[in-house]
């Protein structure tokens, strides 16, 4: 893995190679949560990758033999700006640095096996980030940012961060109440509609594919697809 990009803005920006946490929220977006029939949350569904997932700009996406169906999934990404423990809501932007693109991959076959997400999430490669950080003073709570997933130009994501069921302040607000945030650490915000695995015919990353993650203000991260 190469991964250099993240680990120059992270030492330059707080003093460590990567997040020391990369939290993500499921089922964040109305209009996903629509397209799966399911009922909205009535609080953030937090789950977590390793910094190993990890992936620059342009560094390819690793296939592992034998997962089956991976996605890719079109996301806001919060970075932490300083160390908070229990923030209320209305102070959370007060901690948050910035905003990148973040992908979150997924081995589906493994996500449905095994009735959890951190198997089918975790494998290196899985978290392709934009490594210009957008400051938090420039786009405050993020909210009405359009969010895209190409797939070799097709575009799959096409929704908007005002989807969001939980929105940045109340992420980051919940997430504090469950464990310390520190500088740096990474928060994925969930993703919208429009999922291969979800789409009828179904669509998967396969070898060769280029897959690109875009937010409005916040930029893009594109990834080629290798087999391992």
């Amino acid at each position: 893995m190469r991964r250099e990009a993240v680990e120059r803005t992270w030492r330059r920006r707080f003093d460590r190679a990567l997040p020391e946490k990369i939290v993500c929220v499921g089922l964040n977006y109305v209009d996903h949560a629509a397209e799966l029939s399911l009922d909205l949350p009535a609080e953030p569904l937090l789950f977590g990758k390793f910094p190993n997932a990890l992936a620059d700009p342009n560094e390819p996406i690793i296939l592992p033999p034998g997962i089956g169906h991976v996605d890719a999934e079109a996301e806001l990404a919060i970075v932490i700006g300083r160390r908070v423990r229990s923030v209320a809501t209305a102070d959370a932007l007060d901690v948050v640095a910035g905003y990148v693109c973040a992908n979150d991959v997924s081995a589906r076959d493994l996500q449905f096996k095994d009735i959890q997400w951190l198997r089918a999430k975790g494998f290196d490669t899985f978290c392709p980030i934009s490594t210009d950080i957008v400051p938090v003073e420039a786009v405050g709570d993020a909210r009405g940012l359009r969010v895209v997933q190409r797939l070799n130009g097709v575009v799959l994501q096409d929704s908007s961060t005002d989807e969001m069921i939980f929105g940045v302040p109340e992420i980051v607000a919940h997430a504090s109440t469950v464990f310390t945030l520190e500088p740096g650490d990474l928060i994925l915000t969930g993703t919208p509609a429009g999922v291969g695995v979800f789409r009828s015919p179904k669509v998967a990353l396969t070898d060769g594919d280029v897959v690109e993650v875009e937010v409005e203000r916040i930029g893009a991260v594109v990834s080629p697809v290798a087999v391992a």
